[in-house]
């Protein structure tokens, strides 16, 4: 569902992160068989991979709710749906979340909020759909299609993301739902 690169550091003093350095994006090996295996593809920093992806008439923009800080006040991803492009708004920045009362611990630091997850399945995803994130991350995109009831598959190569993310989704699955007590 999603694809970053860069080297990461810790966002803050106060919450190192592990640090990794995908400083190269994908190959265009990578692009062609994730076009070969997905109905549709929304790819996070995709506007940076414009030469392996081509031109996208919908792409989506998350606008963080922040200006002028020394990081990105959005971030835009490609895809191939079809459509105008669309921005989703929520608050993300150091602390301040847009939902400060089921606030997110951040775990990675290209963590993007479930709730963005959760907005892309609402807007795209239909019944039945089969969701593949080859770059989980934090497993907010898995946590989402989990709430959303849709089938998904995951993929993270760095050790200390892929505990930190199993373990993540391990305890958003052991959250009683109120529809598992009807």
């Amino acid at each position: 569902m999603h694809s970053v690169w860069g080297k990461h550091k810790s966002e803050s003093a106060s919450k190192p992160y592990h640090t990794f350095d995908d400083s190269r994006p994908p190959d265009e090996g990578y692009f062609k068989e994730l076009e070969r295996v997905c109905k549709h593809r929304i790819i996070w920093g995709g506007n940076f991979m414009l030469d392996y992806l081509g031109k996208a008439s919908c792409m989506i923009v998350w606008d963080k709710g922040r200006r002028g800080l020394d990081q990105a006040d959005c971030e835009i991803a490609w895809t191939d749906l079809p459509g105008q492009s669309r921005i989703f708004n929520w608050k993300w920045n150091g602390m301040l979340q847009e939902n400060m009362r089921a606030k997110e611990e951040r775990v990675h630091p290209t963590q993007k909020p479930v709730a963005l997850y959760s907005w892309l399945l609402w807007k795209f995803a239909n019944p039945g759909d089969k969701i593949l994130d080859t770059h989980v991350g934090s497993a907010s995109s898995l946590i989402a299609c989990h709430r959303a009831g849709l089938e998904y598959w995951g993929y993270e190569i760095d050790p200390v993301y892929y505990a930190t993310a199993k373990e993540r989704l391990e305890n958003e699955k052991a959250q009683m739902n109120f529809n598992d007590i009807l």
